[in-house]
């Protein structure tokens, strides 16, 4: 072997100790305030990321990221509020819904990047207005199914329950609830219900809620459209849908009348500021527990509407070991990459970390 092909072999040596070295400072950035906690990850609307074509490696870095950090974080779980996409039906992108992919390009994308976790975490997902038929959600159609079908992540699978019919009364995870335990041996009941849910799926959740075999779980709702960015509770949407419940009337219907409801989880909303983005607000519901009612978006961030799709922001939920205590933190692994945005990553803003308690 000569001197210069040492050389070359010495050099790339040390190329792939300082990217191993590199990649090792981003996976410790992040930290669990305690070794024995788990975390639930939220990804907020990811439309904006898959609608162009240059934003898609976005959401490719987050689930990325979510499959590296999994055992060091003890990521058990996977959430995502809706709006999949920007489109659901569209064959050709236009000003209309913006972007420059169309619809089956999108669905691709999103499916590509969530399909990173299949096998490694479950996710759970939720159906947005935008997954739904173009003109404004005039119908429920939505391509959803097609590219998430139940069987889809064998461990998400695992922890299926059930599923609702949708409109053309066939069952898909559009309208699903999980049964998921903790490391901690905490019992979950998940929900995830439709885009304004119709009047037959709350009372089928109605139903499910209060059954003697939940009694002792503690449930989370999730889905598209609830909470305000004012912190109230959604009254009206600007959409041709009929039979729908809004968040009010979800609250009232759902939420308030259960026992053991303790989180509403949603998206949806958006605007100029960061601030429209994010909301939060406690309630007790019929069984006296709070009930901590979060809405986190981020799809304007980063250039608004026609911007890089929301600066790579997500939520990690760190569910310490008494079993109580929900410490929340806004992380982008984004700007986690890099040395020089690193110090960017977090947000800690009042909105944006704080503390829950579980009862």
């Amino acid at each position: 072997m000569n001197n210069l092909f040492k050389k070359i072999l010495f050099l790339l040596f040390l190329q792939i100790l300082s990217l191993s070295q590199l990649l090792a400072q981003q996976n410790a950035f992040v930290k669990l305030n305690n070794p024995d906690s788990w975390t639930m990850v939220l990804i907020p609307d990811p439309q904006a990321y898959v609608k162009f074509e240059r934003n898609q490696p976005i959401m490719d870095i987050i689930t990325t990221w979510l499959k590296t950090n999994k055992e060091e974080l003890n990521i058990e779980l996977v959430l995502c509020t809706g709006d999949l996409v920007e489109s659901n039906n569209s064959i050709i992108p236009g000003p209309k819904y913006g972007g420059d992919q169309t619809a089956w390009q999108q669905w691709e994308a999103i499916s590509h990047s969530f399909n990173k976790l299949n096998s490694v975490v479950p996710y759970i997902l939720c159906v947005g207005n935008h997954d739904l038929e173009t003109s404004k959600g005039a119908c429920r159609y939505s391509q959803f199914n097609s590219w998430f079908p139940p069987n889809g992540n064998p461990l998400t699978e695992k922890l299926l329950v059930d599923m609702f019919p949708n409109p053309s009364n066939v069952k898909t995870l559009e309208n699903a609830y999980y049964e998921f335990v903790s490391p901690h041996g905490v019992p979950f009941l998940i929900f995830s219900l439709e885009f304004l849910p119709r009047n037959t799926i709350v009372k089928q959740a109605e139903k499910i809620v209060r059954m003697d075999k939940y009694e002792k779980y503690k449930s989370i709702v999730l889905t598209h459209s609830y909470l305000e960015a004012d912190n109230s509770r959604c009254l009206k949407e600007g959409y041709r849908l009929k039979d729908v419940t809004n968040g009010e009337d979800l609250w009232k219907r759902l939420i308030a009348p259960s026992e053991n409801i303790e989180m509403v989880i949603c998206g949806h909303k958006a605007g100029k500021t960061h601030r429209e983005h994010v909301g939060y607000r406690i309630d007790r519901n019929a069984g006296g527990k709070g009930v901590h009612q979060i809405l986190f978006n981020a799809q304007w961030e980063g250039g608004g509407p026609n911007g890089n799709g929301g600066d790579g922001w997500i939520r990690i939920f760190e569910f310490l070991p008494d079993k109580k205590t929900v410490l929340v933190k806004t992380f982008s692994p984004l700007f986690a990459i890099s040395p020089e945005t690193r110090d960017k990553a977090f947000r800690t803003a009042d909105c944006d970390q704080y503390e829950l308690k579980l009862k």
